[in-house]
């Protein structure tokens, strides 16, 4: 196994370097008969796309999505779907001086002793750039959930100190940060742009909420599905936490504080409290499935930064090149679709081993 593979029955490997002619992923285990046209993966490609807003990297990609297989008159076959998404305005020459230099708090050390060899034009393969190709396959996912009722959706719901104190999904798209609680949004602009004039960045807290998704999804013991969930966040690479449901808050309880009853209104059994994000012992419980996930600051800023080189000498770079100051807006999008995309495998792996069961239209 490579690394660049993801999911059981619904399989995506992705490819690409943020600097090399394109990126893309080829996806296995649709199901046929699924609606897809182009516009319908470009639409979330154009939420992570760079050069949006000011708080976003200024590289002007278009990331123009072609469907080269698996589509026939606009519906899946059940073949393999292959996605490409080219690189139209990368600038490596903007990387040159950091041919032989480690990035603080990038990947060049580890891929240079993991590989032996390493891209060090934006960092190749480890650039927040091939979560374009993560993208494009949950839309993918996307689609697949949507004929079964599921949805997700995610928001930035703290920048630095900042934390939204509402949850609002027609907020999400009115501002540049992709906050769900609008006077919240204001005040994490003027600091992200605050941060950008002194040549910094700032971390902050993507949520993700997938509602829909039906009681009995994931497996008791391996394959659970908040295991799953967070290693599938885990894998973004700005991502360094995951929390499920209340999360660490449960590290400052008492049983009978974090006790949530299941209670039974009007034929519905369910938790009253959702405490557990809805997930209890690897399974779904048919509430809201809610996660978050810290985000760092951007390591690449335009201070002078202390390294070594490969040799080991002490060097201070300054890291050229076009960054986010904050990167939570553009990973909203990305972390949906890791979530669109374990959601759509469990579904698949559910119906392959119990069949029918699952409610909401799951039985169709």
């Amino acid at each position: 196994m490579s690394g660049n593979s993801f999911g059981v029955l619904f399989r995506v490997a992705s490819f690409g370097e943020s600097h090399g002619p394109a990126l893309g992923a080829v996806l296995d285990g649709c199901p046929p008969g699924i609606e897809l046209e182009p516009a319908i993966i470009q639409k979330e490609l154009d939420r992570r796309r760079p050069a949006q807003s000011e708080v976003a990297t200024s590289r002007a990609e278009t990331d123009q999505v072609e469907i080269l297989s698996g589509v026939f008159e606009g519906r899946t076959t059940g073949t393999p779907i292959a996605l490409l998404i080219k690189n139209l305005d990368a600038d490596p020459s903007a990387y040159e001086n950091l041919r032989n230099v480690f990035r603080p708090g990038h990947a060049d050390y580890t891929y240079l002793q993991k590989y032996g060899i390493r891209d060090h034009r934006g960092g190749g393969r480890a650039s927040g750039r091939e979560t374009a190709a993560r993208v494009a396959a949950g839309a993918v996912a996307k689609q697949v959930l949507r004929g079964f009722g599921v949805s997700v959706r995610a928001a930035t719901v703290q920048v630095g100190e900042i934390q939204a104190r509402e949850f609002d999904e027609n907020a999400m798209d009115d501002n540049p940060l992709r906050c769900p609680d609008r006077g919240a949004a204001e005040k994490m602009l003027e600091l992200v742009l605050k941060a950008r004039e002194e040549g910094d960045s700032l971390g902050g807290i993507v949520e993700v909420r997938a509602k829909g998704v039906p009681a009995g999804l994931g497996e008791p013991v391996f394959g659970k599905l908040d295991a799953e969930l967070a290693s599938a966040l885990m894998g973004i690479g700005a991502v360094k936490g995951v929390e499920i449901g209340d999360g660490f808050l449960v590290a400052e309880r008492r049983g009978t504080e974090n006790l949530d009853p299941f209670i039974n209104e009007g034929g519905r059994i369910h938790t009253r409290y959702n405490r557990a994000g809805g997930i209890l012992g690897g399974i779904s419980t048919g509430e809201d499935i809610i996660l978050r996930v810290a985000v760092k600051p951007t390591s690449s800023i335009p201070r002078e930064q202390e390294s070594v080189d490969q040799a080991g000498r002490d060097t201070k770079i300054r890291i050229k090149g076009r960054h986010d100051p904050c990167i939570c807006p553009r990973l909203v999008p990305v972390a949906e679709a890791m979530v669109a995309l374990v959601l759509c495998d469990q579904i698949l792996r559910h119906r392959g081993q119990c069949g029918t069961g699952l409610k909401k239209g799951f039985d169709k």
